[in-house]
């Protein structure tokens, strides 16, 4: 690759370079960044670019998404508009005109608790309205939650290993009937057993996905997606196939997803990779394991019971010592382990395990998920260990005023603390849950900076000592997420020489925009390893 010089351009990484710092010139040879100097380049030719004094800034990662369920919206029945239960059955009708048997009506974004023409939630008995004698399955909009009809309840019925999970995920009605709501844990044995799809329908998704994340200056994902494919090897052949093809102009770091310990001894006696190992683009990631469910649903594990509903502390999915002994076997094998915990109990139990000495957690970089309730003594803890928090600032924008009705007036303080985690020197990175979060990283550094909504309320923000600075959110979306990811050279998320030349050009620099409009910042080029993917224009 010849030598590019990306000329004329402003500087921000929030750490080397972050006020105004004059015009530079940045060199790239062999899509690394050879050399950085102040002022106009000399040269002349078809090698110097003219960044328009722009400001060049580091590509964002995405360190926890569910890129294929994305990517799969994209083709799939999206409900996230529908209001009613009247406008639902058109939408079906229309979108699945004929099916065969055995085939799966599959509906994504449900929220009926917002619906217009009925007051209940909708249960299997409903959906048997449609007259479609097929498998059906709708998942709410935040992923947690899902409503089948008896077809799909008959399969589970026959599911011995269903039978090991928790009945709290398991709504039942009066008689103790299940009544085709389930959450959480259920809802993930549900995908990952029977929605499997081809190699070929994950290509097609991955396809029509990439090209959102390049215009939202990504190029680096971590991404748990086997629940929407069913097989680990299929979901590596289809980013590997988009990678030997030339299409795959971003990294990916692909979860495993186990429900038992079973499943990762089945992993690491089938497949020779671990954790950073792989191709170029497409690498190992994480275990990720569920240990508790989402507050919404009073499914997360709390050390009290929630303040609105005072009969339940949400739901452990594992006792301690079965945690314990699936990150002790990850920990020994190179693999790094990414726990889902919200409550305070949850996250607990993943500090307790992460402290195991056979959990090699300084090497391997374990991660929590969330973390959306802490305390003083779990700070603490956390300070002490080498495991970095994946945070999720962008929910903010919707859950700011349950927080507090939710844990209640004295743990609310401890709610997405991302100030007082990094006080504690834990290291934390943004990230947006796609399809749950928005997929714009500025949408997510304007929520972490402000922690309001887009219309400013609450007035001075939510907690407002936990909010960031727009540097320490900048890099929680830049540099952070490099510490995860293992084996890796030349990839620190900043502009320094030896980097990877994965970086954006945008249209403001961020510490010259009111803190209000920073979701306002667009990107204009997204380049990677020195190769432009996108331009706005």
């Amino acid at each position: 690759m010849l030598e590019l010089i990306i000329d004329n351009v402003r500087l921000y990484d929030g750490q080397d370079f972050k006020r105004e710092g004059g015009i530079h010139h940045v060199v790239i040879e062999e899509g690394k960044i050879r050399n950085i100097r102040k002022g106009r380049t000399k040269e002349k030719g078809s090698h110097v670019v003219d960044g328009k004094e722009r400001v060049m800034t580091p590509a964002f990662h995405d360190s926890h998404m569910h890129f294929l369920r994305y990517g799969l919206m994209k083709r799939e029945l999206d409900l996230r508009h529908v209001t009613g239960w009247e406008q639902m059955k058109e939408e079906v009708r229309s979108h699945y005109p004929q099916m065969e048997d055995g085939d799966w009506v599959v509906g994504r974004g449900l929220d009926d608790s917002s619906f217009t023409d009925r007051e209940s939630l909708l249960q299997a008995k409903d959906l048997d309205e449609l007259h479609l004698h097929t498998y059906m399955f709708f998942l709410h909009q935040d992923g947690h939650e899902c409503v089948v009809n008896h077809k799909v309840m008959d399969l589970l019925e026959q599911e011995e290993e269903f039978s090991d999970i928790p009945d709290d995920f398991k709504e039942k009605d009066d008689e103790g009937n299940w009544t085709g709501r389930f959450k959480d844990t259920a809802v993930h044995y549900i995908k990952h057993h029977f929605r499997s799809r081809s190699t070929q329908d994950a290509i097609d998704a991955l396809n029509d996905g990439i090209p959102h994340l390049l215009k939202n200056g990504i190029t680096t994902i971590h991404t748990e997606d086997l629940n929407f494919i069913g097989s680990f090897d299929r979901l590596w052949s289809a980013y590997t196939y988009l990678e030997k093809d030339g299409n795959l102009p971003i990294r990916a770091y692909l979860h495993h997803y186990i429900f038992k310990k079973k499943h990762l001894e089945d992993y690491l006696e089938s497949h020779p990779f671990r954790t950073g190992e792989g191709t170029d683009k497409v690498k190992v990631g994480a275990v990720k394991v569920f240990l508790d469910g989402t507050q919404r649903l009073h499914t997360s594990a709390m050390r009290i019971p929630y303040k609105d509903k005072k009969d339940t502390a949400g739901n452990a999915v594992y006792s301690q010592q079965e945690l314990n002994d699936i990150v002790s076997l990850a920990g020994q094998n190179g693999m790094q382990v990414a726990v889902h915990a919200i409550g305070d109990r949850a996250v607990a139990q993943a500090i307790t395990a992460f402290e195991q000495p056979e959990a090699n957690t300084e090497a391997l970089r374990h991660r929590i998920i969330h973390a959306q309730t802490l305390g003083q003594d779990l700070l603490y803890r956390l300070e002490k260990l080498h495991t970095v928090i994946e945070t999720q600032p962008s929910f903010l924008l919707s859950e700011w005023d349950k927080k507090e009705k939710w844990v209640g007036e004295e743990l609310a303080p401890y709610c997405d603390a991302f100030k007082s985690m990094l006080n504690h020197n834990v290291p934390i990175t943004l990230s947006s849950d796609l399809p749950i979060g928005s997929l714009n990283p500025f949408e997510g550094i304007f929520a972490a900076v402000n922690r309001t909504d887009f219309e400013g309320n609450p007035e001075g923000g939510w907690q407002p000592q936990e909010k960031l600075t727009v540097d320490e959110a900048f890099i929680g979306y830049t540099s952070t997420p490099t510490l995860i990811e293992l084996n890796e050279e030349h990839n620190h998320g900043r502009l320094t020489i030896g980097e990877r030349a994965d970086f954006l050009l945008i249209d403001r620099h961020p510490l010259e925009v009111p803190e209000n409009e920073l979701h306002h910042i667009q990107v204009v080029e997204t380049w990677a390893e020195g190769e432009k993917f996108y331009s706005k224009n």
